[in-house]
């Protein structure tokens, strides 16, 4: 009975689903939510007011999309450039400029030890601006076959970066602002293809 193909597959299957359990692996909507309690409690948002609370959190769901947006222009840029320049493009490809102050921002969060860095990769400590000036002048062929053009992302990059920094400062944006934010979003991601 134990060489049925049948019965071995359901076994197979029962000693899987045992173990998942015991990793209390769940669905996500579960992982959100025991995530979002836990923060909550680690971070004493129960002390604070409700309503500020509140109009915080919708505010968060701003800074999760630009910040997704932003780290993956960080590493389309990123993939471009390694595929046409090799390994070495951060420093063939980037200017002076951008090079001193990415680097120069990583070396002060490296003196403090106790904090998490923001990555290893020096394209993490660039402004949100900087972006689009790695793929001006000579870098400009690689991403035009992607992007409509440098002036189309910058604007979109400017724009985000305005709505970002009003987060960042525990401001609020409209409803409008949010609708604006979520255009420039769709029209990034369909037409660079991420």
């Amino acid at each position: 009975m134990s060489s049925d193909p049948l019965y071995s597959f359901v076994f197979k299957g029962m000693l899987t689903k045992q173990a998942l359990e015991k990793t209390d692996a769940k669905d996500h909507k579960s992982i959100a939510k025991i995530d979002e309690e836990e923060i909550f409690k680690i971070l004493c948002i129960d002390e604070l007011s409700d309503e500020l609370v509140i109009r915080s959190k919708k505010m968060s769901f701003v800074f999760i999309a630009i910040s997704a947006l932003e780290n993956s222009i960080r590493e389309f840029i990123t993939q471009k450039l390694l595929e046409e320049k090799g390994p070495n493009w951060w420093e063939g490809c980037v200017s002076k400029k951008i090079r001193d102050k990415a680097e120069s921002r990583k070396e002060e969060e490296d003196k403090i030890k106790w904090h998490t860095q923001r990555g290893d990769n020096f394209i993490n400590y660039t402004e949100f601006g900087d972006l689009v000036s790695i793929m001006r002048g000579d870098n400009w062929e690689y991403f035009e076959p992607h992007v409509i053009s440098i002036e189309w992302a910058q604007q979109i990059i400017k724009t985000l970066e305005r709505s970002r920094n009003v987060i960042m400062h525990s401001g609020e944006l409209s409803d409008q602002d949010l609708a604006r934010i979520g255009t420039l979003i769709r029209d990034w991601t369909r037409q660079i293809g991420m």
